[in-house]
């Protein structure tokens, strides 16, 4: 029989994501994806697949596992607390899970979203190019919706490496601060000074209507200056829509792939995953970037993604060294200097 990953008990919200379903918008499907890259990719990098590979991305609480079949190989990026059949298991480092063992993963204590993977990925037909799910449309993952208790993921592997196990300190990850980063445009011209005013030197908080489709923030008005309908154009990532309203909606990986609304300014690509992380009631600003900032920042970003599988160290490997030992490794080398 090929091994398997029973849901024993789903997430509110768990999805099968990757890169996303790229080149379709023309047609009106919505890319969908990972709306946090950065862990998406730490996740699969602890399991040894390749960034893109499918793997699922969970809301505030996890999902738990049962292993039939195997050994599995699992790996959780995100603060969450885990146990393997009841007994205290880490984050951020990959697990060997024999046959009937559970996996129980816990409410994240800081952020949003976090992300399991699998060695070797899931076994699970691609739409358009990409497992990701799409629920509103009901595209690709399990059956095109959230897992469900009692769903059974199909496995690519069958049979687990019996080798050492990897880790990753998440504090050599990238800081994410208060500020999201945009580029203005491309209907800034549609705002008055004042708007644009409110929009860069005040705070907003994140509404409750806020999922991967978009975040709805509160805040000051954003004041048009004729009116706050355009012709419909298409709907990039991180793009700042202000209806009538005056109050923005930053619009993410479920995004609609038109619209006719004016779009205040674009959230560059390394900072919509930070946002992606914060939760209702946390307040964020904006700070507007020129576009060529945005561009190096992008590539930086490509960078450390690229980069982290030489981040990882065998599990427990630095409990063996004294302080002193440890003082001696150049532990962030290769980060400092990919992102600003």
């Amino acid at each position: 029989m090929s091994s398997h990953l029973r849901v024993a008990a789903a997430g509110p919200s768990s999805t099968v994501q990757d890169r996303g379903r790229v080149g379709y918008q023309r047609y009106g499907v919505s890319v969908a994806g990972a709306v946090d890259p950065l862990l998406h990719a730490a996740a699969n990098a602890l399991v040894g697949n390749p960034a893109g590979e499918g793997a699922v991305e969970f809301t505030m609480a996890g999902d738990s596992l049962t292993v039939e079949g195997g050994p599995v190989r699992v790996a959780v990026a995100g603060d969450a607390a885990l146990t393997i059949d009841d007994e205290p298991a880490p984050a951020w480092t990959s697990l060997r899970l024999r046959d009937g063992q559970t996996l129980r993963i816990g409410a994240l204590r800081e952020g949003t979203r976090g992300y399991w993977a699998v060695e070797g990925g899931l076994a699970l037909a691609p739409v358009l190019g990409s497992v990701a799910t799409h629920a509103r449309t009901g595209l690709g993952g399990l059956a095109g919706g959230a897992l469900k208790t009692g769903d059974r993921l199909p496995l690519r592997l069958d049979d687990a490496a019996d080798r050492g196990e990897l880790t990753l300190d998440p504090s050599l990850l990238p800081a994410r601060g208060a500020d999201i980063r945009v580029v203005l445009g491309p209907q800034d011209d549609a705002f008055t000074p004042a708007g644009i005013a409110a929009f860069l030197e005040e705070s907003f908080t994140v509404s409750h209507e806020a999922d991967r489709m978009g975040y709805r923030l509160n805040g000051p008005v954003i004041e048009h200056a004729r009116g706050f309908n355009i012709t419909s154009d298409g709907i990039p990532l991180g793009a700042v829509q202000v209806p009538g309203t005056g109050q923005p909606i930053v619009l993410l990986a479920d995004r609609q792939t038109t619209g006719g609304y004016p779009k205040i300014a674009c959230v560059i690509g390394p900072d919509v995953g930070a946002l992606a992380q914060k939760r209702p009631g946390e307040r964020l600003r904006f700070r507007a970037v020129a576009t060529a900032e945005a561009q190096a920042l992008h590539a930086r970003h490509r960078d450390v993604l690229a980069g982290l599988p030489g981040l990882l160290r065998p599990a427990g490997a630095f409990a063996l060294y004294g302080s002193e030992r440890l003082l001696g490794f150049n532990l962030i080398g290769g980060v400092v200097t990919g992102w600003d």
